[in-house]
């Protein structure tokens, strides 16, 4: 029988995929008995991929196009099977569609508090959650090494490791940072991206990639936002003693306004208050002298520096000057060491710090003539 008398008894397989849900990865293409015709249409969308695996083995990869399936577009196929009688029965083999575009609005975040070594505050504990974008860049290798035979795979069975190795990298990018608590949220952005280009080599060799990883918020535990907040309000108040006074002529007039009972109360309170006043100045209102003040208390002394040393590409520190000076009699510390402070922009030479470079001139110079 010739070739196109067989194909004029059989329809024409159009062979393509519409996704109308927001989170599959994998969908595959379903034929009784996986019978394929020859000659059949394969549409695929730009987004997709489409993967041929013929009796367990991968055969072919599908860019976005329309192709007729024939014997000269499909030399991996042929070669595995060594169709010489140019497929005039239907072949059986499975086609699996693979979404390659971005899945969006990914959830990642810290199920437990990650504990670092903060500059400020000493040992802290922290939270942070964020959104990620993730992408399939290469449709074999994820067949391979995620899908396999899941006729539908979705993001969700996925994304649970995905966030693993996020969280993961996340603690041990943010620990060996040395990046003040109070400093993150303007270094996020950095953040975010040091740590996408930290997992990539792990996410690759799924066949993935994360285009995109923000961290939205970085938080304290409850007690120290809490302890946070009154260092903040006490900032705010200033000089504490006008502020009580403020307060007191503030409730003072309130009350004042209230109900006639408790305002007559309120105004003969005045009243013994500034008759004890005027009882203390003297007669005929004299003000008696006044004794010697008090001679004011010396100021506290500043508060210490402690310093970050910054060697091979890791950090060490917290240091007291007093521990900077030993370093330098025992020549762990140099004029060219990098060294860093709170307040102080970005990591600079020992010797370029006015503080530090006292410690150099105390050992005297080599003799004359050495």
């Amino acid at each position: 029988m010739p070739f196109f008398d067989f194909l004029s008894g059989e329809f024409i397989d159009v062979i393509h995929w519409v996704d109308d849900t927001r989170d599959t990865m994998v969908w595959r293409f379903e034929r009784q008995g996986h019978a394929i015709k020859y000659g059949a249409k394969l549409t695929v969308r730009e987004g997709q991929a489409a993967v041929f695996v013929h009796e367990g083995q991968i055969a072919d990869v599908f860019k976005p196009g329309l192709y007729m399936l024939e014997t000269n577009n499909m030399p991996v196929m042929t070669t595995l099977q060594h169709w010489d009688h140019g497929f005039r029965s239907p072949f059986k083999s499975e086609i699996y569609f693979v979404a390659t575009r971005r899945f969006t609005d990914l959830k990642w975040g810290t199920k437990n508090p990650v504990m670092l070594r903060d500059p400020e505050f000493g040992p802290v504990r922290l939270r942070a959650f964020g959104t990620y974008t993730a992408r399939v860049t290469d449709p074999a290798r994820f067949m391979t090494e995620i899908v396999g035979t899941d006729g539908e795979f979705t993001m969700d069975e996925i994304s649970f490791q995905v966030r693993n190795v996020i969280v993961q990298e996340f603690n041990r990018v943010v620990a060996s940072s040395g990046i003040p608590v109070l400093d993150m949220a303007a270094n996020t952005a950095d953040l975010g991206k040091l740590v996408a280009s930290e997992i990539s080599a792990t996410i690759a060799g799924y066949g993935l990639t994360l285009p995109e990883l923000y961290i939205e918020n970085i938080s304290l535990p409850p007690a120290v936002e809490a302890a946070l907040d009154k260092r903040t309000a006490m900032g705010v108040v200033g000089d504490l003693d006008r502020y009580t006074r403020y307060a007191a002529a503030e409730a003072m007039g309130a009350a004042a306004q209230s109900d006639g009972g408790m305002a007559s109360g309120m105004g003969a309170g005045i009243g013994m208050a500034m008759g004890q006043a005027m009882a203390q100045s003297g007669p005929w209102g004299q003000r008696p002298a006044q004794p010697a003040a008090a001679p004011t208390p010396p100021p506290p002394p500043p508060a210490e520096h402690v310093w970050h040393i910054a060697e091979n590409g890791a950090t060490s520190g917290p240091f007291s000057r007093a521990a900077m000076g030993r370093m330098v009699t025992e020549g762990r510390l140099t004029r060219q060491t990098h060294v860093w402070t709170a307040g102080q922009d970005g990591w600079l030479l020992a010797e370029d710090v006015t503080e530090l470079a006292q410690l150099f001139t105390v050992m005297p110079p080599p003799p004359p003539g050495a």
